[in-house]
């Protein structure tokens, strides 16, 4: 099946907001602990997801009718807020489409380098497409959790 992009919509929240939830359900249990996704995936939208899609941050992937997965990017941050790619269709390369669709968001936006923290199942995910890695941390998650992750960073060529 073919993959489409197309911008998230406001209408769209609460679908790629399930789809966020199955996958750190799946694709981190291999990483953090079930207590720490449990809290992790109770947690609600946050509130700047709306000011994302207000600034056209959010990139959906249609596949045969469904979403099949989400980007967004915090275009006043220069930040990769979230790549989550529905588990039963992963290594279709919908992640890789979904990320460079966001550079390129960026890149017409003139940001030149971008950054974000990753999950440490997506570090090798992010590592291939040309992030580097720049420290561990400890993300503080809205919920109050604290969540390993890596720093990482990329810049981008101009278009």
């Amino acid at each position: 099946m073919p993959i489409t992009l197309r911008p998230a919509l406001p209408t769209d929240v609460a679908a790629l907001w399930a789809l966020r939830t199955v996958a750190v359900r799946v694709s981190c249990a291999t990483h953090y602990a079930p207590e720490q996704i449990a809290v992790w995936t109770a947690s609600p939208v946050p509130p700047a997801y709306a000011t994302m899609l207000a600034a056209g941050g959010g990139i959906v992937a249609m596949q045969d009718q469904a979403i099949a997965g989400y980007a967004m990017l915090d275009v006043i941050k220069h930040e990769v807020d979230a790549v989550f790619v529905d588990p039963a269709r992963a290594g279709l390369g919908i992640g890789k489409h979904l990320l460079a669709a966001l550079e390129q968001l960026a890149r017409g936006r003139g940001i030149g380098r971008l950054h974000l923290s990753a999950s440490l199942n997506a570090v090798p995910f992010y590592t291939a497409a040309g992030f580097t890695a720049l420290r561990e941390e400890a993300y503080t998650h809205p919920s109050g959790i604290s969540l390993a992750c890596v720093a990482m960073e990329k810049a981008l060529a101009a278009a």
